[in-house]
């Protein structure tokens, strides 16, 4: 399934209590950043649909924020995603869920750098989530 992510998507509404982005307006939304679902781990994963998206009609599928975040590490896109925690979700009741879906690309080749990413926006808590599930 095709659907939009990326900055794209953290600009745009989704069902979770996050924040996203703000910069809605400094965007080119001709062609909003879109990806094919099979072509990442997560297949499906926070993909909703949305009918708010700037310069285009209809209904679209669109990654939630906790998803477009995934696809930015996913995609070694770290200055995009820089911010994830304070700035994109600012919602510790996800950092779980976070967590174990970052936890699936341990066996990505550039793992070490997705490490590196969480603990600079993680802290202690990814630390610790390490520690308890030996990754």
């Amino acid at each position: 399934m095709q659907y939009i992510t990326g900055i794209h998507a953290l600009n745009l509404p989704c069902s979770l209590m996050t924040g996203g982005d703000w910069h809605r307006s400094a965007l080119q939304w001709d062609k909003p950043r879109t990806r094919e679902s099979n072509e990442s781990i997560y297949s499906e994963y926070g993909i909703e649909y949305c009918s708010s998206v700037p310069e285009n009609k209809g209904t679209f599928a669109v990654a939630n924020h906790i998803r477009a975040l995934l696809d930015l590490l996913e995609l070694e896109n770290y200055s995009l995603a820089q911010g994830m925690n304070k700035d994109y979700i600012g919602n510790d009741g996800y950092t779980n869920e976070i967590f174990d879906k970052v936890s699936l690309m341990k066996a990505l080749p550039h793992w070490t750098t997705i490490d590196s990413f969480m603990g600079r926006e993680y802290y202690g808590k990814w630390l610790d989530y390490k520690e308890l599930h030996k990754l």
